[in-house]
């Protein structure tokens, strides 16, 4: 049998494996191949990206959801959850703060609202656009039509992140009710590349009933697609859901699949989640190390942060957006990384960037 540290140097140079490698990697790993793709994956990520950090302010607008994922907080079915939308004057006000702390990428993100109908938020995108036109505006609010997906393009948004949340259909349905189909998540998925969005998916790591097999259908999903960002972070449970009794995804399983993630797509725009920072308090700063270049800081305001936990305990809940910026830049800082005022955009096959790119 080929050694896990010989598939992840065939990893570095052909840039995919076959399902039974997948498989090996990830289900017999050590401490030393986590090591051997740490190194690597951090190498790469220098070497492309110089040793600096692109913050996206998150602005959390809604936690209405017409959907019952069944590991979510925000799920419809949870009906102790206080709901809260933003109006569009709230959201420009963040948009605001955020500018005014340096961010050129604002990050909306919601349930599926359908309060906020196409036109609603296509003049919330456009407004937006308008006011800060070197800006880059990501969403982050599901599965929608490809109409919809079209006006949010042509009013102004650049990215789109959609997480896959698994690859294999039959893990989809154990984790969504009926209605939500495994199918027509992966065709909003197309559909947001074809129309020309910097298109983002991911997946959760140690969720109930995940395996080995399953982590490596995601991976050749993302050879596959090869997305322009990637949002990866472990399993965390919500006290509100059916799945309130599984045990949290292990991070150093989240580590090891990130490192592979920036080895397998040395360009990707990889975020340390928050969820990573949360399941270990210097998690951020251990994904930074392990591959990852994006932070993002939440400017949703203070009094409606709680109402926003897709899982308990999250981190950062309790900061308001100037402490928690100052915070995330201490601990870049802290590992000898710059946070730099720029949008980030995805930009393949390009040799390491100065801290003006």
């Amino acid at each position: 049998m080929v050694s896990n540290q010989a598939l992840i140097d065939l990893l570095n140079t052909q840039h995919e494996l076959t399902q039974a490698q997948w498989v090996q990697l990830i289900a017999t790993f050590d401490r030393e191949d986590m090591a051997y793709a740490t190194a690597i994956a951090h190498q790469l990520t220098i070497d492309k990206f110089g040793k600096n950090i692109f913050f996206r302010g998150i602005v959390e607008f809604t936690n209405y959801c017409r959907n019952d994922c069944r590991y979510c907080g925000i799920r419809h079915s949870n009906h102790q959850l206080q709901r809260y939308r933003l109006s569009k004057e709230d959201i420009l006000a963040c948009c605001a703060d955020g500018y005014a702390h340096g961010f050129r990428t604002f990050v909306l993100q919601g349930g599926e609202d359908p309060y906020f109908t196409t036109e609603r938020f296509t003049d919330i995108i456009a407004t937006i656009r308008q006011q800060y036109p070197e800006c880059a505006i990501t969403l982050s609010i599901g599965e929608t039509t490809r109409e919809a997906y079209q006006a949010f393009f042509d009013a102004g948004a650049n990215r789109y992140l959609l997480r896959h949340e698994t690859a294999d259909p039959r893990l989809y349905r154990r984790w969504h009710p009926p209605r939500q189909r495994f199918e027509h998540r992966m065709k909003c998925l197309q559909e947001l590349k074809e129309i020309g969005y910097q298109t983002g998916c991911g997946f959760m790591v140690g969720a109930p009933f995940q395996t080995p097999e399953v982590l490596a259908e995601d991976m050749a999903y993302i050879t596959a697609f090869k997305p322009e960002m990637l949002g990866i972070g472990p399993f965390l449970p919500h006290s509100q859901t059916p799945f309130r009794d599984y045990p949290a995804g292990n991070e150093t399983l989240t580590l090891f699949m990130l490192s592979l993630c920036r080895i397998l797509q040395p360009d990707v725009l990889l975020p340390a989640t928050t969820a990573l920072g949360t399941v270990q308090g210097n998690g951020r700063q251990l994904g930074v190390l392990a591959g990852c270049n994006v932070v993002m800081p939440n400017l949703s305001p203070f009094s409606v942060r709680k109402q926003y936990l897709l899982y308990d305990n999250k981190a950062g809940i309790k900061d308001d957006a100037a402490s928690g910026i100052k915070k995330l830049t201490d601990q870049m800082n802290q590992i000898g990384y710059n946070v730099i005022s720029s949008r980030g955009d995805y930009q393949p096959n390009t040799e390491k960037k100065d801290e003006h790119a």
